[in-house]
Formats: structure tokens, sequence, C-alpha cells
């Protein structure tokens, strides 16, 4: 419901369905019939946010409660955002054009470390308070989940409460909690100190941060007897789990423009640089036949002509194939495609590819992720070259053409010998094209290899480990480069400079709140994108606040150090990971879940992969 001071100035915006609403499936209530309001925020452009599966899940969720109107808000693109400031629009939700200053809980999801600055910006737009104590009474709480919560520090001073874990219960119950304080008549105060009581919910202000004189931590003390330790929150029977029956379909372009359905979450595998595969567990699945079903429904729902079967590894899951069979038993007949966006390399079965025929042959994504087997062990990845190569014949034979290959650069133990081992393996897939007979005839295969900068993260065997410095990155593409002998191989890799910055904000601390303080106050945003983002001007802010960036990034830091996550626990035992972190440094691998119990920690959920029988 776009208000008329907006409809002014859309033909001026680029893509201006994005400020709009009305979409296909979206929620208009009546505001006299509701209790809370809630503003999900996805702290990037339209395009990204409507493509992400959690936003979709949490929206529907939310609405299907009477007294709860979710709305969805996305980060104004540069131009929206010049207009807007120019003329004092605020920032709004797309379903009434309330500004959100009108909202109760103004919830974020943090998907990545250079979105932090939106958040702020957001915030700024939305004429919020940006500093939590100067936030007052029951409304405009701020709260944050996803993936980054995991090390909250860096924007600890202006988050209210941050959800860890997965987010299906706990944020009803604080909602529940806010109807609650509302009829006692409590103080915001009172009502945080209640919300840290709820398992999965982290209030930053009710915890004292003291540090040592060379930088590191000292301690971390709860206050108001919030807990000493803030647990994940899981939903461990993901066939009862919330799931919807339709999506909002959007009227303009998007990233991932199609049905999603999620098949399990959680991985097996345990790769070493993967905060993913550890954050997750255990693994939980769904059945094929409630799957088969929720797939149905929401393409009956939406209209949508591809199904994305989502988890962090689709060949992982125990029963692809015969819930392949499901699929396809109406899929071929309705004309809908299934794809598997995350395969691995040695999951990819002439069963499978049988199956997902019907997929148009955009080209297939593997992640062998190093060059080298000694690097694959010493990072668990636990795939071996002529795997690789055997995968790539199959997809070959069943008439693809187009391989993409990821990897990763500045990987703890890694040599020049590991990172000129990655166009060398290119080369070979390229290789086992040409010699296969079966290929598709008359047409020339075309190999892509990335290599993005690894960034060590909190919650893996790596969280100590130092991160390349950005020269010693430059290095290793040229070379990648300057070794890629093949006119069939496509090189990218991702900006150094950008990686930088993430891996401050992955382990940084709450000093880091000074820094991003100063770049709102100076309107820094969309930092993921090359459009905005500089780097000098980052490390002029660094050096201004008198905080130096590579203390985060370059140093290697004791296992017995106090680390700025260590009052939240995700079920993975602190001694598992150092453990898993020496066995890198002896190329010894570990098996995966489901051929041995690691004693990882996460069988304490009572459920998912660790009570299997195998």
């Amino acid at each position: 419901m776009v208000n008329k001071e907006v409809e002014k100035y859309l033909l001026k915006v680029q893509k201006p369905a994005k400020y709009v609403g009305g979409e296909l499936n979206s929620v208009v209530k009546n505001k006299e019939d509701v209790e809370i309001r809630f503003a999900f925020c996805f702290p990037d452009t339209y395009e990204v946010g409507m493509s992400h599966l959690g936003m979709k899940i949490l929206y529907s969720q939310f609405n299907s409660i009477p007294y709860i109107w979710c709305e969805r808000v996305f980060a104004p693109w540069i131009d929206m955002e010049e207009i807007m400031v120019e003329n004092n629009i605020p920032l709004y939700a797309l379903e009434s054009g309330d500004p959100l200053s009108e909202f109760d809980f103004i919830g974020f999801t943090l998907q990545y470390e250079l979105s932090f600055t939106n958040v702020l910006n957001m915030l700024k737009l939305g004429n919020i308070p940006i500093c939590s104590k100067d936030r007052t009474g029951l409304t405009n709480i701020v709260v944050a989940g996803g993936p980054c919560t995991c090390n909250p520090e860096p924007i600890a001073d202006f988050v209210d409460i941050f959800f860890i874990g997965e987010g299906e219960e706990v944020d009803l119950e604080v909602m529940e909690l806010l109807r609650e304080c509302r009829k006692e008549k409590t103080t915001r105060e009172e009502f945080l100190i209640r919300a840290s009581q709820i398992q999965g919910c982290y209030v930053p202000s009710l915890y004292e941060i003291e540090y040592n004189e060379d930088g590191t931590l000292k301690s971390i003390t709860p206050l108001n007897n919030a807990p000493k330790k803030i647990k994940k929150r899981l939903m461990m029977d993901m066939d009862n789990s919330y799931y919807p029956d339709n999506f909002v379909v959007p009227n303009t372009e998007i990233v991932h423009d199609r049905a999603m359905q999620e098949i399990f979450r959680g991985c097996i595998r345990g790769c070493r640089f993967c905060q993913a595969g550890f954050l997750y567990r255990p693994v939980r699945e769904k059945s094929p036949e409630v799957i088969n079903q929720q797939c149905h429904t929401l393409c009956s729902n939406t209209g949508y002509d591809e199904v994305s079967l989502s988890s962090l590894s689709s060949s992982d899951y125990s029963q692809i194939v015969p819930l392949l069979d499901k699929l396809t038993a109406w899929s071929t007949e309705e004309k809908v495609s299934i794809s598997l966006p995350s395969l691995r390399v040695d999951g990819f079965t002439d069963d499978i590819m049988s199956k997902i025929k019907t997929v148009r042959k955009s080209g297939l994504t593997f992640a062998p992720e190093a060059g080298s087997q000694r690097l694959r062990d010493a990072i668990n990845k636990n795939v071996q070259e002529d795997e690789l190569l055997n995968t790539c014949r199959t997809a070959f034979s069943g008439g693809w053409t187009r391989v993409k290959l990821y990897f990763m650069i500045g990987l703890p133990t890694e040599t020049m010998e590991d990172v000129n081992a990655i166009p060398a393996l290119g080369k070979k897939v390229v290789d086992e094209y040409y010699k296969n007979p079966d290929r598709p005839k008359g047409k020339s295969v075309s190999v892509t290899v990335s290599a993005s900068s690894f960034v060590p993260k909190p919650f893996t065997p790596f969280q100590w480990e130092p991160q390349d410095t950005i020269s010693t990155i430059h290095k290793k593409q040229k070379s990648i480069k300057e070794h890629i002998e093949s006119k069939k191989i496509i090189f990218n890799y991702h900006e150094a400079d950008t990686s930088f910055l993430e891996g401050v904000f992955a382990r940084g601390d709450r000093k880091l709140c000074k820094v991003m303080l100063k770049a709102c106050e100076r309107g820094f945003h969309f930092d993921g994108w090359s459009d905005c983002f500089d780097l000098q001007k980052w490390l002029d802010l660094f050096e201004e606040c008198n905080i130096d960036p590579s203390f985060y990034n370059n140093r290697r830091r004791e296992f017995d150090e106090l680390l700025p996550w260590d009052h939240i626990d995700y079920g993975v035992k602190k001694d598992f990971l150092i453990n898993e972190c020496k066995k890198a440094y002896a190329s010894k691998t570990t098996p995966h879940c489901r051929l041995e119990c690691s004693k990882c920690g996460a069988n304490r959920y009572g459920g998912g992969v660790c009570f299997e029988k195998h």
C-alpha cells in the first residue's frame, strides 16, 4: 500500500515495483484487529531479501497468528534512499506503507557481516534511535536473528534482543511476552530482563564486558540473573515445524524466483571452515511424504514452475532417490522442474542425474574447496580427486557442458603448491570432457573456477586461526591466473578487501560498536556491494577510533583465550573444535556423522542424525 508521498517519486528510481507492495499472497490486516506489529527487515535490496527462505517461513508463520501482523521492509537502493532523505520520507513497510517507528518489533535477519551497516542505516531512515539505550517504552523493540548472531558483539549496542538458533518458536514466545508486559504495564527494562530468561534470547545490555591490557577479553559477566550461557533454539521435529503453503510472489525480478522447499537442516560433514555445518547441528530431516505434499501445494498456490530443494547438501538427504521418485510423479506432467542446488561431488549419481533431467541444463556446481588432496584432508572436505572427475564424467555423459568449481584460498596450512593445484584440477576437468565419448556432440566445455578468500568464523575449528593478509590473497589470485593454461577455464575471484572487513566483523568484539556508530553517522551502507564499498574509508574510521583491525584478523588466538562469543552455546563442545583444529594440522580427516559419531556434543538435543540407526 504505497502512500501518495512515495508515489510521486517512483518514476525517478530503478525498478519502482520494489517499493510499492501489493504482490500476490502478501498479507494485509486491519490495524485495529492486531496487538503486535512486527516489521521484518531484510538489510539488503528487495531482490535479495525476497529470495530468502527464512523470511518466507517467518513472514507466513507470524501472520498465521491473528493478533500479529508481520510486514516486510527492505533496504532502499541508493537512488531511492536519496529521494527519501531529501523529502523526509521515513523508511516504511510494504504492506501498510506505515513508517518503521509505528512498529512494536523491528526485526532483522543477519545473513552476512557486511550487511551490519545496512541494519543501522535502516534504523536511521526509519527515525528509530540507533543505540538501544536511547529507546524507551514497550515499542520499537529491535531484535535480530540469523547466522551472524553467533557473534553479535560488533552490533551489540544497537540491538535489544538477539535470537540464537532457529526462530520459529522463540520469536513467538518473545512477542507473547510483550503482550503480557503491556497488560502488566511493566518497563522496557523489566521486559528485557524477562526475555533473557527465554532460551535462545541474548540481551546484550545485561552483560558486562571487561578487557585485558593487551586488548583481549578478560570477562563476560551476566547481570540481573541473565544466563551465563545463552543456549540456541532448534526445531527438532521438521515434519511438524511450520512451513508456508504459499509465498509472496514478487511483481519484479528477484535473485531466486522460484518455489523453495527445505528438505533438512544441518549437515553431516563437518568441513572445518564451514560455520553453517556446526551452527545447525544435528541434521534433522523432513520425510519424503511431507516434502512432496508441501512442494505440490506451493506450486499450485504460486504458479511457479521450478522447485529448488533447499539444504546445505541435497545429496546427503538420506531418502533423496525415493523423494525424487515422488516429485517426478507429478512434476513431469505439470511441467515443473526440480533443482538440487547444493550437490556434493560424491553425491551426484546416475540415479540422481536421471531424475533431474527435467532441470534446465544451465550448469552444475560442485565445491572441491581445495586443489590438492592434502589440503582437502586438512579442511575435512573428504572428497577425492577421482570422485570429482567421475562425477564430471557422469554429468558430461548426461548432456551437461558447463561446470562451476568453487574453491577457497587462504585456508589454514595452505602452501603455494596447494594454490596452484586449483587451476591444475580445472584443467583435468576440461580434459575429462574431451576424453568422454558420450559427451554432447558439437559443443565445447566451459569450466568456471571460482576462488573466494577464506574468512575464519566463530564456532568452527578454525576460529582461532589468522586470516591471510590482503597482499597474500592478491599474490595467490595472481598465481592462479598465471597457471591457467586452457581457454575453456573462466577464473572468478572474490575481492580480498571485502573479505578483510568481513573477517573483522566476524570475530570482532564490542569495541567495534564505536566504529559501527561512526560508519552510520557518515552514511555507510551496502558494504557487500562493490558500488558502495570503500576499504580506505573503513581503515580511516578504524584509525580515528584507535582500533587496529589486524588485531581481529591477522593474529592467531591461543586455545585458552576468552573469545567474544564464548557466552553463547551452539551445542558444539569447544574441546571438540580444538581437537578438529589440531587434526587439520596433521591433515587427518574425521568421518561424517552417518559413518561414525565424533562426539561433538550435538546429541544433547535428543534427536536427528545422532539417534538414527546407521
